[in-house]
């Protein structure tokens, strides 16, 4: 048996993007040792590909804006299904946590007066989202980095796979661990553990996440551990995503070149959004272009790739390089494609998992003692439809409040539970999965995105969400074969086994999810309920019970007086092209 190392801290953070980040911060100023752990090189976590911009109601453009107007807008174009306190939090916290990054020395663009610069996003009323440039992702999670380090937040330690949360007596004491190249397995045993994981759009054959990241593995590890998840069926699909080469596909063709003038044609060489939205045509909301992007290639009108055409080119090669200077060189350097002379494939692509863990608004802690979530491993903010530029708030929002619950709870716990026989089962389990074996984890896990793909993607049906829960049950059969043992990559075969098995359990909530969501509702689509219905504005919760998944249906929580009268009183946003952003 490989020998365990053990590790002791006070608070565990696993995820080193912005959220865990954040958290770490707070954890470490509240006085807690702290341990972060990170799958991948600690600046290139998911939160670098958040292009567009962080949301807070600064009012540096539009004087009139407010945390209010901010919440309506989140409720409303969640279809009401955000929990209002959770969106309240974020809608007031926000603007602060802009400018403590600023203090910090984030990047942000400034106007003629030095002031923060705001515009505006899509179903935004006002103009509130701050920016650097079209890497506001990269420059947030470099800004966190940076103070960590400052402040003597120990290193990330990198190239770390989580295999199980350890848990005794519905408390959380840790976290079992190996290396990726060397296959070193760590036991971290802490006070108080934050998973910061992320969601589980990697799931899907077209995304917007990178290989290796967002498979679902800390939803997984989640359930597991006790934790219920929520609203997992509720992901929301970009509507233009790079088609080819296949290791980018799925990569996010901004918003803004529809904002600037790109028009979307089928392989007929229709301009194809005449029948989806004669007003307001390229420029409709997210959800409806996706939609209708969808229907062309299924109906039989996309290109041999399965795709149809972004146009930009009559804009002008000056305009471009001025206006999209970023989707030019993404085009040239991964396609070999000038966009100011050839249209662009596009596709819908699996963009964010809205739904996640149950957590409390307040303190993030889940319903496992010790046990706290933050950002997008989170439900709760978004309902069935993310507004673009809230998800790096919640990051940091989320990531402060769990921070400095976890340290309160590490400091004030007077008896701290250690089961061995926790800790044994962990690394009995770990080690039987290194073993040869018939199958290999990676063409089962394209077995996977394929499924989630064809039968639950942009337009689901009864027929396909059972034909998906066949096939995940199907690949669930063959994970006992599959072959995992070290070798010139180190132990990629044992993470990749790890999350195709968390991924699996994410995928079954999301199946079970929408099959029990019989209507349609915001970024969900149910081409055999097409028409929204009343009666399920509610949350479906996942959870396990002995092992099998349980769908449990909650009312939506009610919002306080006072949020219902601001929600009664905000104006409604009217979208426009100005509003469209990426």
């Amino acid at each position: 048996m490989t020998t365990v190392r053990t590790s002791v801290c006070s608070v565990l953070v696993i995820g080193s993007g912005a959220a865990g980040m954040r958290a770490a911060i707070a954890a470490h100023e509240a006085g807690a040792h702290v341990t972060v752990l990170g799958k991948r090189p600690r600046l290139d976590a998911h939160t670098v590909l958040a292009a567009g911009g962080i949301n807070g109601a600064l009012g540096t453009r539009d004087h009139d804006d407010t945390w209010q107007q901010h919440y309506a807008d989140t409720v409303r174009e969640g279809y009401f299904l955000s929990h209002p306190r959770v969106v309240e939090i974020m809608a007031m916290e926000s603007p602060a946590a802009i400018r403590e990054l600023d203090e910090w020395g984030c990047e942000f663009a400034r106007t003629d007066d030095g002031d923060i610069d705001q515009r505006f996003f899509g179903a935004h009323y006002y103009r509130r989202t701050c920016y650097a440039g079209d890497f506001t992702g990269r420059a947030v999670l470099r800004t966190v980095h940076r103070r960590a380090a400052e402040i003597g937040v120990p290193a990330v330690v990198e190239d770390t796979y989580v295999a199980k949360l350890l848990v005794a007596d519905r408390t959380c004491f840790g976290a079992l661990a190996f290396d990726v190249h060397t296959g070193e397995r760590t036991v971290l045993l802490a006070d108080a553990v934050i998973v910061c994981t992320g969601g589980h759009t990697r799931l899907w054959r077209r995304s917007s996440s990178r290989r290796d990241e967002n498979f679902g593995d800390g939803l997984g590890l989640l359930l597991e551990a006790g934790v219920e998840l929520m609203d997992m069926e509720l992901v929301q699909f970009h509507p233009t995503g790079m088609m080819w080469p296949e290791e980018v596909a799925g990569r996010l063709i901004t918003e803004a070149v529809r904002g600037e003038g790109g028009l979307l044609y089928n392989a007929r060489g229709e301009r194809f959004m005449e029948r989806y939205d004669r007003e307001r045509l390229e420029l409709s909301s997210r959800d409806r272009v996706a939609l209708a992007i969808h229907t062309e290639i299924a109906e039989g009108r996309g290109t041999e790739r399965g795709a149809v055409l972004l146009d930009i080119s009559h804009c002008g090669k000056d305009f471009i390089l001025e206006k999209l200077p970023r989707m030019y060189r993404q085009f040239i350097e991964l396609e070999m494609l000038d966009i100011t002379k050839q249209p662009m494939e596009v596709a819908p692509t699996a963009h964010y998992t809205m739904g996640g863990a149950v957590v409390d608004p307040e303190t993030h802690a889940t319903s496992v003692a010790g046990l706290y979530a933050a950002g997008e491993v989170c439900g709760g903010l978004h309902g069935a439809n993310r507004l673009g530029g809230n998800s790096l708030s919640e990051t940091l929002i989320s990531g402060r409040h769990a921070g400095e619950a976890a340290a309160s709870f590490a400091e004030s716990d007077e008896v701290i539970i250690r089961s061995r026989r926790a800790i044994r089962d962990a690394a009995d389990e770990l080690e039987a999965m290194v073993r040869p074996g018939t199958e290999l984890a990676r063409p089962l896990q394209r077995r996977l995105r394929n499924a989630m793909w064809q039968h639950c993607g942009v337009v689901r049906d009864e027929t396909g969400l059972k034909e998906a829960l066949a096939e995940i049950e199907d690949i669930r059969r063959a994970l006992p074969d599959v072959d995992v043992r070290p070798g010139a990559e180190g132990w990629s075969d044992l993470a990749h086994a790890l999350d195709l098995r968390g991924g699996l359990l994410a995928a079954e909530a999301t199946v079970r999810g929408a099959m029990e969501r019989r209507e349609t509702r915001g970024a969900h689509n149910r081409s055999d309920h097409p028409e929204l219905d009343d009666g399920l504005q509610v949350n479906f919760y996942t959870r396990l019970d002995d092992g099998e998944m349980a769908i449990l249906q909650r009312p939506v929580p009610a919002a306080s007086p006072e949020l219902q009268k601001i929600l009664r009183a905000a104006p409604r946003v009217v979208e426009t092209a100005a509003h469209l952003q990426e």
